[in-house]
């Protein structure tokens, strides 16, 4: 035992000399090089002088960044995150002015500009010497890694924290956003992709399934119900409620925040995390006691709530920030590149990518992927039971380039090494690890709406409606969790809506997500009929039916409920819906299911609009400024995936162990009380059907993985009560309730699904 101590302090004195000697050299070498940086009198000095200051200023330099640096930065925190990821370099290169001004005899100087340069450097060659010297010996290169991560463990330090290898294992959910089945597939296929390719090669290692998504098929409505097991009233990633006069926004902080909180309200379950969990970079927080970069939390107080505490972290050690800048100003350069060749070659379909869209790209494929693996990193260190990680950086490349284009396939590769990196990290943490992928939904190509008929959606409404319309055609808001997400990190406020609700209460109000539509009327109470519609704008429904780049409406009938829309006169009530015939049948299975479901949120636009889909091709015509889009129906878009280690439970088997659970119950939900929770029947076909079903099978998974567990006091809002009352609804980060204990005992007990019925004004009970 001694000698084990006395060993790993001589490793650790080894390396502390390796990175001081390194260091000192880079100082001697930018001193040769660089004309405002010297470590010599006016008079000139010996060689061996030179050294020795050199070695002095690498010695001020290095113990200056160990302690005044993370208290410096935090100090900073109130600044947006951006801009402290800028402040860094001129941070770092005053703590080199410093040092050298501790130098004696004033033998160290250089002008502010130089200072910045040389910090960089430095910072940079002393992480590369400390991660080149820690990967020989197994214990320091956890601990190097985990300070990479720069968790705070809260009483559990690297070394001790979490059980040992033999203890139950946690598990780690990767979402790689909008890569859809196929994409995966077709990747780990071509080589872009090893890791995943291994995994799936590897007959021990992991197995394959695609699901499908609701009919809004985007990660406001996909993630919240795999966190928080509902999506029920999201109809798109944004919608008009006429109640309150607002536009809800996925990716604006209030709205995903409000609806998480409708989501742990009608589930009564704080989420997916709740028990020892982590959330990266996610919209929603899943109940994680631990958050980074969380959407819903990026606008409420407190500590470690806001979003740029993730932030703190990851640029707390000089060396990230100057490995990200340096790769944040590649990526721009590189979307320069690849949109001007676009333009050169004349490719089809293309959409405009300029202005801020290059720093939008290099943050969401970059800065944002760094900070949420090196959270994930820490989260491995610290021995967390469940963690659930996001990465947007295909979704957000594909959405300009293409789903299958060259620029989303090297953010693919890209991803695949990050997934690397997390793998051989839960090699060597205390705690053993499943590492689940996953993803939300996928994408569809196509050209734009615009693109293709010269008009956008909002100019065929008014134009249907008897309204002006633009001579041009005007550019609708494209939605983009990666821009959204920029604006937050400058606490610049998120828009969305500002132009529909300023106008005028008798023009209709037209919002856009993906490939799908909504149309609402603002000065009609309720959900608006086709009678009324009819009457106020004869012209409307039929123009829009009708049209080539529209695949089929869903509106209300007075006289036979609500209807499916479609071209040629096609009128087909809902109740009669077909996936083999009608408007429907070009969108494949499930999509009858998919429109009756969201036909049922108090939140349904007054008329859904779905693009055309050509099942020959695979193209949409996003009704935003996106060639690769989802939101609707139609191909890829529904058609997600999920990467699961062999050990667990198949989720089709436990799809039909819910089957079986529904057909015994069926008695239960015809003779339930009013108000009384039934389980609802797992959709016909069997299969991953429905966001939901997939946060379903995560639980289970988590149950498997770890056993019982005795759940957390819930913490995160004033007077939380025992874990076996009640907590407060929509309290985020809230423990567990009584349900959930007796859902993480039962081997595998029925959901509570049931649908409240939606009282006089429109709203659920």
């Amino acid at each position: 035992m001694a000698d084990g101590k006395w060993r790993r302090a001589g490793a650790t004195l080894i390396r502390v000399i390796a990175v001081w000697a390194a260091s000192a050299l880079t100082l001697l070498a930018l001193a040769g090089i660089l004309p405002d940086f010297r470590l010599q009198s006016d008079d000139g000095d010996t060689i061996t002088r030179t050294a020795f200051t050199a070695a002095w200023g690498a010695g001020a330099f290095g113990l200056l960044s160990a302690l005044v640096w993370p208290v410096l930065v935090r100090a900073l925190l109130i600044v947006p995150a951006l801009v402290l990821g800028a402040l860094v370099f001129f941070l770092n290169g005053s703590l080199l002015l410093i040092a050298l001004r501790l130098i004696p005899d004033g033998r160290g100087d250089a002008a502010p500009e130089t200072a910045v340069v040389v910090a960089a450097v430095m910072s940079a060659v002393a992480s590369a010497t400390s991660t080149a010297f820690a990967v020989r010996d197994d214990d320091a290169y956890r601990r190097r890694l985990s300070r990479l991560a720069y968790r705070r463990r809260r009483g559990r330090p690297a070394d001790q924290g979490g059980p040992g290898r033999e203890g139950p294992p946690g598990t780690v959910f990767i979402q790689l956003d909008g890569v859809g089945h196929d994409a995966l597939v077709a990747a780990a296929a071509a080589g872009l992709m090893p890791t995943v390719a291994g995994w799936l090669a590897d007959s021990s290692g992991h197995r394959l399934t695609p699901w499908r998504t609701d009919w809004s098929s985007q990660t406001g409505a996909s993630q919240l119900a795999i966190l928080h097991g509902s999506n029920h009233d999201v109809p798109a990633f944004r919608w008009y409620e006429k109640e309150t006069r607002t536009v809800m926004v996925s990716s604006r902080p209030a709205s995903a925040l409000e609806m998480q909180r409708r989501a742990i309200e009608r589930t009564r379950d704080g989420g997916l995390l709740t028990i020892d969990g982590a959330s990266r970079g996610n919209l929603f927080s899943g109940g994680a006691g631990q958050l980074a970069l969380v959407l819903s939390m990026a606008a409420r107080r407190g500590k470690g709530s806001r979003s740029r505490a993730g932030y703190f972290a990851y640029f707390s050690d000089p060396a990230n920030a100057t490995r990200t800048a340096l790769s944040f100003v590649a990526e721009v350069v590189r979307e320069v590149g690849q949109s001007t060749r676009a333009r050169a070659r004349k490719v089809t379909p293309r959409v405009k990518r300029g202005g801020l869209y290059p720093f939008i790209r290099a943050f969401a494929t970059v800065v944002e992927r760094d900070v949420v693996v090196a959270a994930v990193l820490g989260d491995l260190f610290a021995s967390r039971t469940a963690v659930y990680a996001d990465l947007v950086a295909y979704d957000e490349v594909a959405h300009h380039s293409g789903p299958h284009s060259r620029d989303a396939e090297k953010v693919l590769e890209r991803l695949d090494r990050s997934l690397a990196l997390i793998a051989k990290i839960a090699d060597r943490t205390p705690r053993a690890y499943r590492i689940v992928l996953l993803s939300d939904h996928g994408q569809s190509p196509g050209e734009t709406f615009a693109g293709k008929y010269g008009l956008t959606l909002k100019d065929l409404v008014r134009a249907g409606s008897g309204l002006p319309v633009p001579r041009r055609a005007q550019r609708t808001r494209s939605a983009s969790e990666a821009r959204d997400a920029v604006r937050i990190a400058l606490h610049r406020p998120v828009e969305g809506g500002v132009d529909e609700q300023a106008a005028k209460l008798s023009d209709p109000i037209v919002l856009a997500s993906g490939n799908l539509g909504l149309i609402s009327f603002p000065d009609i109470g309720g959900r608006a009929s086709r009678e009324q519609i009819d009457r106020r704008h004869p012209a409307l429904l039929s123009t829009l039916a009708n049209h080539p780049g529209i695949g089929f409406l869903l509106v209300r009938s007075e006289e036979h409920g609500s209807v499916v829309l479609g071209p040629g006169g096609a009128e087909v009530p809902i109740a009669e819906l077909s996936d083999e015939e009608g408007p429907l049948a070009v969108f494949g299975a499930g999509a009858a299911d998919a429109v009756r479901r969201t036909d049922t949120f108090p939140h349904v636009a007054d008329i859904m609009v779905n693009s055309m889909y050509d099942p020959g091709t695979g193209t949409v015509h996003a009704f935003e400024e996106q060639i690769g889009s989802h939101g609707g129906l139609g191909g890829e878009q529904s058609r997600p995936f999920l990467l699961w280690p062999r050990g667990l439970t198949d989720p089709l088997d436990i799809m039909a162990a819910e089957s079986a659970e529904s057909a015994e119950s069926a008695e239960s939900v015809e003779s339930a009380e009013p108000g009384e929770s039934v389980s609802a029947p797992v959709p016909p076909g069997g299969g991953l059907v429905g966001a939901e079903a997939v946060h379903r099978v995560l639980t289970r998974w988590l149950q498997e993985s770890s056993g019982p567990q005795v759940p957390v006091r819930a913490e995160g809002f004033a007077g939380a009560g025992p874990v076996d009352e009640p907590f407060p609804p929509g309290a985020p980060g809230a423990g567990p309730t009584a349900a959930r204990t007796a859902q993480a005992i039962q081997p595998l007990p029925p959901p509570n699904r049931q649908d409240p019925a939606p009282d006089a004004t429109g709203t659920t009970a």
